[in-house]
């Protein structure tokens, strides 16, 4: 085997590590969030982006896609979902009539109000599940200095 491809072995070793973790914390919160609120993580997502805006300053579709790293076409379809359930409306922008901005119903914070602590509990659980995992504990570590920095 070449150096090469030991480097490529790592990098391989490395993404299916970090696979590894957010698989872990992905279904420990999909898993808390969906039975008592039927809510996704991504939805959960949504709802938290949205909720954390200016309020004098919507969001646009495109901006709520790159803050959830979705696709445009994923993006649209879970808002069309979450407006159907009443927990999003979307208008047009006044200024750009091709812009369409997002933002959270009362029934939406709501249920975000509800989804929170559950959300914080089972991503405190999925985290100390994943820091009893050697090959995962480092990836604890850097999250948890990511949440720590200014």
């Amino acid at each position: 085997m070449s150096f090469a491809d030991d480097a490529v072995e790592v990098r391989a070793q490395g993404w299916r590590t970090v696979a590894a973790f957010h698989d872990l914390v992905e279904t420990r919160l999909e898993n808390a969030l969906q039975s008592p609120l039927e809510l996704s993580v991504v939805e959960h997502t949504v709802l938290d982006v949205l909720s954390r805006q200016d309020r004098a300053l919507h969001m646009r579709m495109q901006q709520l896609s790159r803050a959830t790293a979705l696709s445009s076409s994923a993006t649209t379809r879970l808002v069309n979902r979450l407006e159907a359930r009443g927990l999003l409306s979307r208008f047009l922008c006044v200024e750009d009539r091709r812009g369409i901005y997002t933002e959270l119903t009362p029934a939406g914070s709501e249920l975000l109000e509800q989804a929170r602590p559950i959300y914080d509990s089972a991503l405190r659980e999925a985290l100390e599940a994943a820091a009893a995992v050697p090959e995962l504990a480092p990836l604890v570590s850097a999250f948890e200095s990511l949440h720590a920095a200014p």
